[in-house]
């Protein structure tokens, strides 16, 4: 049920009852919520309304945070993936690294990249240097 205009906080939240989302349905229920009071138009809302759009808002994202909590990349990681998008080989990084042995060992992540390397990877990848260190 869409909200009525002008709201007050307390109404919004007798009718609502916001909770910790714990599931996906009430993640859509919160959103359907969330967008049915949005549909209206952010500047038509009152005081009250933003203060619940801003407490519905917080309690989705918090849920997403953590189930659609992705893990950590570490350089090796993204080269991998960056990799693996271009379809590229252990062979294509040659360039950079100059070895076989080396790229291996970078790709399993039994050696670090150095600042140079990084710099010459960003190129190769139109990245940010900043991934790979």
């Amino acid at each position: 049920m869409p909200a009525v205009a002008g709201e007050s906080y307390r109404d919004l939240l007798r009718h609502y009852q916001p909770q910790v989302i714990k599931t996906e349905a009430e993640h859509e229920r919160a959103l359907k919520v969330l967008s049915g009071i949005l549909s209206r138009g952010e500047e038509s809302l009152g005081p009250d309304e933003r203060r619940f759009v801003e407490l519905l808002s917080t309690l989705i994202s918090d849920f997403e945070r953590n189930a659609y909590r992705t893990g950590y990349a570490g350089p090796a990681d993204v080269l991998r993936e960056l990799m693996r998008a271009r379809r590229m080989g252990p062979r294509d990084l040659l360039p950079v690294f100059g070895s076989k042995g080396l790229v291996s060992e970078v790709l399993r992540g039994k050696r670090g990249i150095s600042k140079a390397r990084a710099k010459d990877l960003a190129q190769v990848f139109s990245v940010s240097a900043e991934l790979f260190i």
